[in-house]
C-alpha cells in the first residue's frame, strides 16, 4: 500500500531535474528519488525519455486494496460472532 501511494501522491522534482541535467554525478543521482519511474530511455538521436508509472492505476489499486481490506474484516467479524455465539451455546 506503502508503494502505491508513494507513486499516487509521491513528487516528481528529481525526475524533471534529471531530464534537463546536462553533467550529473552518481553521487547526486544516488540522493535522487527516482520511485515514480517506470522507464527511462535514451533515444540515438539524442535527449531523455522518462515515462512515469500510472497515478491514477496506483488509486485504483490501493481502493481496490482498500475494498478488499473492508471485505476481510466483515468476514472476520461474523466469524468471530459465530463463534461467540456458539461458546454461549445460543442460536440466532
Amino acid at each position: 500500500m506503502r508503494g502505491y501511494e508513494k507513486i499516487a501522491f509521491g513528487e516528481i522534482h528529481d525526475p524533471v531535474r534529471l531530464l534537463f541535467c546536462e553533467d550529473i554525478s552518481l553521487r547526486a543521482l544516488k540522493r535522487m528519488n527516482l520511485f515514480n519511474i517506470a522507464e527511462i530511455k535514451r533515444p540515438k538521436g539524442g535527449g531523455m525519455e522518462i515515462k512515469f508509472f500510472d497515478r491514477l492505476k496506483a488509486l485504483q489499486h490501493m481502493q481496490e486494496m482498500d475494498a478488499e481490506k473492508d471485505n476481510t474484516g466483515g468476514f472476520f467479524k461474523a466469524l468471530e460472532e459465530g463463534a461467540r455465539i456458539l461458546e454461549e451455546g445460543g442460536e440466532r
